[in-house]
């Protein structure tokens, strides 16, 4: 709760992957992968009712099992590969009426802390936005980025102002969305569709080495040696 708006976590793991197959359920640190996101979200001092959105009869059984509501199967509709996560979060305010305040996570982000939960929508709060998301420093500068044409020659993806030193030690921060947490006004999200538009949405920094995304295998035992260390 948030002063007198209510909070729900809805964490969404559909049960088709085809970058890492059954990556929901994988044993991660000797749990599964699912686990680390319901206890951070169960954790969290902020929210008031945490539930899963599945298609998957093993990974609700999963989360049922590890204290997580599963108060429906989301439909196919919805569980495949072009499915929009705003759409499923919007569904599973649909089925769970009377909340002002939603956050979505991903079981793909299993470094996320209940702090970074706590920390997002009090950031929200602060800032009095409709919005925020969990952003990390980005490896290379979109400054630094280029594309290439169909001769091998490069374009730049961004463009600095013309007076800008490209000197790594002179470049602005630059950030990037981590996947690991989503938060919004309700009533602002179903308008908009979306938990990030420019100049309204506020920015939970993450350090890198708690930003992992996992959707592939490699990605999978990176992030598990970077619990290691």
């Amino acid at each position: 709760m948030i002063g007198d708006r209510s909070v729900l976590a809805v964490i969404t793991a559909r049960g088709g992957s085809k970058g890492l197959p059954g990556k929901n359920l994988r044993p991660f640190r000797g749990r599964p992968l699912i686990a680390w996101t319901i206890e951070a979200a169960r954790r969290s001092r902020l929210v008031d009712r945490v539930i899963l959105s599945s298609d998957d009869a093993g990974i609700i059984q999963a989360a049922e099992g590890l204290g997580c509501e599963t108060p429906f199967v989301r439909s196919a509709e919805l569980s495949g590969d072009e499915a929009a996560s705003v759409d499923v979060v919007l569904d599973a305010l649909d089925r769970t009426p009377g909340y002002q305040i939603v956050v979505l996570l991903q079981p793909t982000s299993p470094l996320r802390a209940a702090a970074d939960i706590d920390g997002a929508l009090g950031r929200m709060e602060l800032a009095g936005a409709p919005s925020c998301v969990s952003v990390c420093e980005a490896p290379a500068h979109p400054w630094l980025i280029y594309r290439r044409d169909d001769q091998g020659r490069l374009d730049p993806f961004a463009v600095p102002p013309a007076d800008a030193s490209l000197r790594r030690q002179d470049l602005p921060l630059a950030w990037m969305l981590n996947g690991a947490v989503y938060v919004a006004d309700v009533s602002w999200l179903r308008r908009e569709r979306t938990f990030l538009k420019p100049g309204e949405t506020e920015a939970w920094e993450m350090p890198v080495e708690r930003s992992a995304d996992i959707d592939t295998l490699e990605e999978f035992r990176a992030a598990e040696q970077l619990m290691r260390d």
